[in-house]
């Protein structure tokens, strides 16, 4: 049997040149920006490409380990592929393959093909479902496989994001972090989308973000929705962690260009924390399975300085689930549940 394990991508380093590259081919895709192709191109080549690789690849450097680790979001990644790989052991083939950037999801299924398998298991490794991540992969990979002559049955992981092993596993290493750093709050920072993505993913275009509390529950109208998904994980994490109304919340992080994203943003509740007095605040990134330039740099790095220059006295960038033993069980426990 084949395993692809699908995450987003980096770049090959952080010089200038090679984020430029990463970039274009990233925010080229249409479910990425989804504007009309003019407007996506204007966007892309006058306004984006000309000034954000040099402030990315300023900040991929803050992150970027030594030789033979790199990104962390590779060298994490790579880290769970060989740790499923055991897991799953003889009669399966495992790769990584990233939407943009290397390894890529060309290579990794060509040396998945070469294996002759019966059938693929896809597993985007995205919790919380968004036709821009798990769409595009899944996109991607449904062309790449469909040219070929012999196509075997393909099993795609649905999203995650209240899976058991998926909260066992975020459950564990939270708790481990939060135990020895006792905060007085944690908010749990998921990434961002912009609204239309959101109201395009309800069929009935009268549920997503008609109201207050239209992620309260999972109904049909938003079983595609991110934003659900987000709340969905929070109400689960923070259940098993034992967390109040009161002491924990959500926010949505990385926005770019000026259309309005899903609220609350992470970088204005700070602010409001700080106001109501929180001192020791820990952050949760539950949408990213590996830590990765979202979580070590823009939470670990830029929202620790913007915490305490509103005089919080710390903040904690709890860990992601990278390849900890709990987490490769847990994805090897899909894989085979989806292979049956």
């Amino acid at each position: 049997m084949a395993v692809l394990l699908a995450n987003l991508g980096t770049p090959d380093s952080p010089a200038v040149p090679d984020v430029r590259r990463y970039l274009r081919e990233f925010l080229r895709d249409p479910r990425v920006i989804d504007v009309h192709p003019v407007g996506r191109w204007l966007l892309l080549n006058l306004v984006i490409l000309p000034f954000r690789p040099a402030k990315s690849a300023r900040a991929y450097a803050s992150v970027w380990g030594g030789p033979g680790q790199g990104s962390p979001l590779l060298y994490h990644s790579r880290g769970l592929t060989d740790g499923v790989r055991a897991a799953l052991g003889p009669g399966y083939a495992v790769e990584l393959g990233m939407r943009y950037g290397a390894p890529s999801i060309p290579s990794a299924l060509a040396a998945l093909q070469a294996t002759n398998p019966t059938k693929l298991v896809v597993a985007p490794l995205f919790p919380q479902y968004s036709s821009a991540a798990t769409g595009s992969a899944l996109e991607r990979v449904y062309g790449i496989v469909g040219e070929k002559w012999n196509i075997p049955a393909v099993e795609t992981l649905a999203p995650f994001y209240d899976h058991p092993g998926f909260i066992a596993a975020f459950t564990e290493v939270a708790s481990r972090h939060l135990s020895a750093f006792r905060p007085d709050f944690v908010l749990f920072s998921y990434h961002g989308l912009p609204e239309r993505q959101i109201r395009k993913s309800d069929p009935t275009g009268q549920h997503c973000l008609a109201s207050a509390g239209c992620c309260d529950a999972l109904v049909p109208a938003n079983r595609y929705c991110y934003r659900a998904h987000c709340f969905a994980t929070t109400r689960a994490l923070a259940g098993r962690l034992g967390l109040s109304d009161d002491r924990h919340g959500v926010s949505f992080q990385s926005r770019l260009g000026r259309t309005p994203w899903i609220h609350p943003y992470t970088d204005h509740v700070l602010p409001s924390l700080a106001k109501a007095g929180k001192k020791r605040l820990a952050i949760m990134c539950p949408a990213f399975v590996a830590d990765c330039l979202e979580t070590v740099e823009e939470i670990g790095i830029r929202a620790r300085d913007q915490w305490r220059s509103l005089g919080g006295d710390e903040l904690l960038l709890v860990p992601s689930l990278n390849a900890e033993p709990t987490w490769i069980d847990a994805v090897a426990q899909m894989v085979r549940a989806a292979g049956e």
